[in-house]
């Protein structure tokens, strides 16, 4: 696994594009994004939030939300996707994700903004986390969704994950998809980051 410089969150940022064109812009949380991130969660629809968590909430609880907050802790990251909307920075998605090292697997959850759906911003941001997956050095990528889920399976086959009933629980499905980004495109800051990181502690960089 390369060690990600979190001193500085910006340089992980990146752009995406919504099918429309519309610049979408996917960075790490940050501290200043806690009321905002609080407002998205409690605006979306009660069926998101519940596919979101597998359960009803109506918002983030305390603890939960200080997670999402924290940055790389035991290797669990959150992302927020943001637009500018009448002139304000506006979360219209979210996804949580984390590295198992011990298996070199990334476990990811999202959501989008029930406004904002059907514009392909969970297609753009599924493979934005592929990305950042391959650049912590996970071999394979795995969400798990609630069978009556339809969406979000229906997103996951199209991205070409791989299903399997999941090991603990009937009422979920687990979709699975190995990495297999090829290294001559680099389509996020993380893994173009990682490359020069790896390059720089190259005994051949110097020669």
């Amino acid at each position: 696994m390369t060690a990600l410089r979190l001193e500085d969150l910006k340089q992980y940022s990146d752009t995406l594009r919504t099918r429309e064109g519309k610049a979408l812009s996917v960075r790490f949380v940050e501290p200043r994004d806690i009321d905002e991130l609080q407002h998205y969660f409690r605006s979306l629809s009660v069926r998101s939030r519940y596919n979101r968590f597998f359960g009803a909430i109506s918002e983030l609880p305390k603890a939960l939300l200080q997670d999402f907050l924290e940055v790389g802790e035991r290797d669990r990251f959150t992302v927020v996707a943001t637009m500018m909307i009448d002139g304000f920075e506006t979360i219209v998605a979210e996804a949580r994700y984390a590295l198992h090292a011990e298996t070199m697997t990334l476990e990811f959850g999202l959501s989008v903004d029930d406004h904002w759906q059907g514009h392909g911003i969970a297609t753009a941001l599924m493979k934005n986390l592929e990305c950042r997956a391959a650049a912590l050095g996970a071999e394979h990528i795995f969400g798990e969704t609630l069978r009556s889920n339809a969406t979000m399976i229906s997103l996951a086959r199209k991205s070409g994950f791989a299903f399997v009933n999941h090991p603990d629980d009937w009422k979920l499905v687990r979709f699975d998809k190995e990495i297999s980004i090829a290294p001559k495109d680099i389509p996020c800051a993380s893994w173009r980051l990682a490359a020069l990181s790896r390059q720089a502690e190259s005994p051949s960089a110097s020669v």
